[in-house]
């Protein structure tokens, strides 16, 4: 079972049902609504399928009541709840180490390995920047956050 399969199973399990919808707009790439996931039918690729997908779930988790409208703070801060429940689903701090094991080294490889897109993976990289500063320390290792860069080194003892 794929990243995308297991994460629509737990959508399942949690009584979420995940639509096919060709929005009106080519902006929107999903929309979460009292637990309905309508995924825009244009989505090319399972990881932009996948990344969309998370981001919705993050919001059923995360948020309460209608968030559209943007100009709100409050509604602003619930969008990036949502995107930060998604970035600590499909990429933990383990999954950088995992790709800088694998030999992946550069964005476009370590999106691939890790199944996201490679905006997806930029976002979350600039996220943990915010949440943990330059770097972190963890297990064995150095992971280093720059703005669109990550760096893992092994550390030896």
């Amino acid at each position: 079972m794929n990243q995308l399969e297991q994460l629509e199973s737990e959508a399942r399990n949690d009584g979420i049902e995940i639509v096919d919808y060709s929005f009106n707009s080519p902006n929107i790439k999903g929309l979460y609504c009292d637990g309905t996931v309508g995924i825009s039918t244009k989505l090319q690729t399972t990881a932009e399928r996948l990344c969309v997908l998370a981001e919705e779930l993050g919001h059923h988790h995360t948020s309460a009541g209608n968030i559209l409208n943007m100009s709100s703070a409050s509604n602003r801060n619930q969008e990036q709840k949502a995107r930060i429940w998604s970035y600590n689903k499909l990429i933990d701090l383990q999954g950088f180490i995992d790709a800088f094991e694998h030999h992946c080294s550069n964005l476009y490889e370590t999106a691939t390995y890790l199944g996201v897109t490679e905006q997806f993976l930029v976002d979350t990289i600039n996220a943990y920047m915010h949440k943990y500063g330059c770097y972190i320390k963890y297990m064995n290792y150095v992971i280093e956050f720059g703005f669109n860069s990550v760096n893992v080194i092994k550390q030896y003892n």
